[in-house]
């Protein structure tokens, strides 16, 4: 079992960034699937980004390609979110999930979650 704990979130101005991190407990991160998801207020939570363990493969959500970049550090037992360019449909409470098994978006087959970040994006 992991136990996953997010941070970085908070208030900023469109165009900004901001880094977010999860904090994974156990000795076992690195055999982890890892995956971003977010959740704004009326709406269903959706895939952000993943990335896989092992070669650490990663994978985006079309509304972010280009703007996010999804890392693991697994000395470290921490995922992190590099969130550029934010916009204010950024807005959201940002979720990291954990899976054993084959890299996915599909939310349904995650196991493992962290309790959210809030970032806000004001226009």
């Amino acid at each position: 079992q992991v136990q996953l704990v997010e941070s970085g979130g908070g208030l900023v101005q469109a165009g900004g960034s901001l880094r977010l991190s999860c904090a994974a407990s156990g000795r076992t991160f690195s055999r982890y699937v890892m995956g971003w998801f977010r959740q704004a207020p009326g709406k269903e939570r959706e895939f952000v980004a993943g990335i896989s363990d092992g070669a650490g493969l990663t994978y985006y959500a079309d509304s972010v390609k280009g703007r996010f970049t999804i890392s693991r550090d697994n000395a470290k037992n921490t995922m992190y979110l590099q969130m550029n360019s934010l916009k204010p449909e950024d807005t959201a409470v940002y979720y990291c999930a954990a899976r054993y098994g084959r890299a996915t978006a599909k939310i349904t087959e995650y196991d493992y979650w962290g309790q959210g970040t809030q970032v806000t994006v004001s226009s």
